[in-house]
């Protein structure tokens, strides 16, 4: 049977690769139909799920654009006056969604991190690598801070608080935190990095050119092992969860719930390719993405490879990986989700793209039987 398959799949991963533990959950109707643990997790154990935070961040964007409160086209600084500086006055919300802001790797460290108001004077200082909306370069932490600030604005209110009063709690997120008191912190698997980079020649062995780096290092990544770190709850990916709870995120996005989003605007957020720029961090072939996650689209032959969903998800697919080897996606067309989490950062991205590859696969076919 697939769901045993997938199963097995992930244990043998976790052998293969040294990861500690793992999870992998797939749901489907508004239920969880599997979830599992592997390795030396539990079904108790929370993970760091890095960057698949981003969607969850986004969705509330999209929660205030329905209710008329933020716009797509309106300049941050509306929002956030201190952003209005070194050029960056004609910076819009959309292009802080879609990567395009011209800003990806701007400072905001531990030391301006903790409150909003010097996080603000960070946004000051900040200025432009190149003029917004005219490439793709994907804003590892600094676009979300931005996008969280915006929520805190809006609202009026911690972003933290927002995000769990607006999402977490009507999808039933039992497990899912961003921002983690210590005391709490006793289930999150610690971030282990295993293996090395990958060679130029396990590159060519797998059928692909080399990629670049990834952007987050094996060193940061363990920095996010923290207590600080987590009890923070970084927006671009802090986030900490169970992978059941992630793919009954994306349920929750899948069944269109009237109370929690306004259906046009969610199907305009989930399913339209606004950001079609060369992504070079993956082979140069089309960003695709949508206002706040990946959409796989149709461009082959590398669509399903870049964005970790699969040969066997739809073009509709739509998602966001985290780094080291999270996955998560949902699947319009089978009204299926998944997720996979692991505490083992992979150094080696031809291991990690493989392993995604296998995984979302076995998922993808579970709607099929087998």
């Amino acid at each position: 049977m697939i769901p045993e398959r997938l199963v097995d799949a992930a244990a043998r991963w976790c052998e293969k690769r040294g990861l500690p533990g793992a999870q992998v959950a797939v749901a489907r109707d508004g239920e969880v139909e599997l979830f599992e643990a592997v390795g030396d997790a539990t079904a108790a154990s929370r993970f760091l799920i890095w960057s698949c935070t981003k969607a969850i961040v986004a969705s509330v964007i999209w929660q205030l654009v329905g209710e008329g409160r933020v716009a797509y086209d309106e300049k941050v600084a509306t929002y956030l006056p201190e952003f209005a500086t070194n050029g960056k006055d004609v910076v819009t919300l959309d292009q802080v969604l879609l990567h395009t802001a011209g800003f990806p790797s701007a400072p905001l460290g531990p030391a301006r991190w903790a409150t909003s108001a010097s996080r603000r004077e960070a946004f000051a200082r900040w200025r432009l690598n190149w003029e917004p909306g005219t490439q793709y370069e994907y804003h590892q932490l600094a676009g979300a801070w931005v996008l969280a600030e915006v929520i805190e604005a809006v609202e009026g209110r911690d972003y933290r608080a927002v995000i769990h009063e607006r999402v977490t709690v009507p999808l039933g997120l039992t497990s899912f935190r961003l921002g983690v008191d210590e005391a709490d912190q006793g289930d999150v698997e610690k971030v282990v990095v295993v293996g090395d980079a990958a060679t130029d020649d396990e590159y060519i062995a797998a059928g692909w050119d080399p990629l670049p780096p990834p952007t987050v290092s094996p060193h940061g990544a363990l920095l996010m092992n923290t207590p600080a770190a987590l009890a923070l709850g970084i927006p671009g990916g802090g986030g900490v969860a169970n992978a059941a709870d992630v793919a009954r995120f994306y349920q929750g996005v899948l069944r269109h719930d009237p109370k929690l989003w306004d259906a046009a605007v969610l199907a305009d957020a989930t399913s339209v390719v606004r950001n079609t720029f060369p992504d070079t961090g993956r082979w140069g072939e089309s960003a695709s993405r949508g206002r706040g996650v990946v959409i796989r689209g149709d461009d082959e032959p590398y669509a399903s490879l870049r964005h970790h969903f699969g040969p066997a998800t739809s073009p509709r697919t739509f998602g966001h990986d985290g780094a080291g080897g999270q996955i998560a996606w949902a699947d319009p067309d089978t009204g299926t989700s998944f997720c996979f989490l692991t505490n083992g950062y992979d150094a080696n991205r031809v291991e990690e793209l493989l392993r995604n590859q296998e995984l979302s696969r076995l998922a993808a076919e579970t709607a099929r039987g087998g």
